[in-house]
């Protein structure tokens, strides 16, 4: 198995915490993938950023704004509306040296061409016995909560695909810094130890500002110059009533439910996967512990959903403590509002805590 995942981490370290300069204020999810990505074409000039829509547009949601204008149409550009195609280029880019960024535009999108990373892509180091390599960065907009704008094929929660296929990376931030240190780090893996990476990117989360009212931009961030190592999650709060797991959209949602939860006497820890493959197992079990009781909060599909990985990895632990989630439906994302009775919503994630902790 040593060709799936090399890990050189002191190399890919080096690369992914290089000094840069800090940003003068804190940013939007968008735009602290935008400065990353502006980052990565800066440092490394065999990168190439390509998608649907990423050029002329900036992307749908405004995330490559200007760095087409900035890099050039050699190395931003726009492609067909075909992601077989995207990811047959960024697999051919890759195996020439090349460090491709491409961007699937939906989540949903993904299905019909998930083949060129399973049977090409993440197999290329297994099957030449690492003789060669194609690293890649492929970033996604994906899951629900979008406001606005339904339908299943633009809010799509379904991750099995990806989780199941051996050595491939998948980061899913929902920090604006996480997301930047994230990126650095697939960045980083590709280029050192050929991994192919997917960077799952919350739609709904990518202009976010507010937190809990108005006003209060409690989800800007100003990112540093720090990386998140493969596999490492990251922890919030010290609370000893229950340990809440989850992610992405899952961490905003939760980080709201723990202030009403904490006006009731309940006092949590918030542990943010950040990586959906390899998971933070240790993390895991050390925040399980700690509380022994542990809520799973869970975006994608109750079947088939990563919440399945998490209570695997506990009962192979050993762990005997309290574990509850709560996950979406098994059902595809429908239009307008409801949508509210297929995903997992605040309420839900309040309830099932209450009920946790008696």
């Amino acid at each position: 198995m040593w060709p799936l995942a090399p890990r050189r981490s002191e190399e890919l370290a080096t690369i992914a915490t290089r000094p840069r300069p800090a940003s003068e204020s804190p940013l939007t999810l968008a735009q602290a993938i935008n400065g990353a990505l502006a980052e990565a074409l800066e440092e490394h000039p065999e990168a190439l950023l390509f998608g649907e829509d990423v050029a002329a547009k900036g992307g749908v949601y405004g995330v490559t704004r200007g760095l087409h204008q900035r890099f050039g149409a050699a190395r931003v550009f726009d492609t067909l509306l075909d992601e077989t195609s995207i990811l047959g280029l960024a697999a051919g880019a890759a195996v020439s040296g090349l460090l491709p960024l491409p961007e699937i535009q939906y989540l949903a999108y993904l299905h019909n061409a998930e083949d060129q990373l399973r049977g090409e892509a993440a197999t290329l180091q297994f099957f030449s016995q690492a003789r060669y390599r194609n690293g890649m960065v492929v970033r996604v907009a994906g899951y629900g909560y979008q406001k606005g704008f339904g339908g299943h094929f633009h809010n799509d929660n379904a991750v099995g695909v990806l989780r199941d296929i051996p050595g491939l990376v998948i980061a899913s931030p929902a920090r604006p810094d996480d997301a930047v240190g994230m990126l650095r780090t697939c960045v980083a893996a590709a280029k050192v130890d050929g991994s192919v990476c997917v960077f799952l990117e919350p739609i709904a989360l990518y202009h976010i500002r507010d937190l809990h009212t108005d006003g209060d931009e409690g989800w800007l961030v100003a990112p540093d110059d720090e990386h998140a190592p493969v596999g490492a999650g990251r922890s919030y709060g010290d609370g000893s009533d229950l340990t809440i797991v989850t992610w992405a959209n899952g961490l905003f949602l939760s980080v709201r439910a723990a202030r009403r939860l904490a006006a009731r006497g309940v006092n949590l820890r918030i542990l943010d996967l950040r990586w959906l493959a390899p998971l933070p197992i240790d993390d895991i079990l050390r925040e399980a512990e700690t509380t022994r009781r542990v809520l799973i909060v869970d975006e994608t599909r109750r079947t088939g959903g990563v919440s399945e990985g998490v209570v695997a990895a506990l009962v192979d632990a050993g762990f005997d403590g309290r574990v509850a989630r709560v996950a979406s439906q098994d059902s595809f994302v429908p239009l307008g509002d409801a949508a509210r009775l297929v995903l997992v919503s605040e309420d839900e994630i309040e309830a099932a805590a209450l009920e946790l902790v008696g």
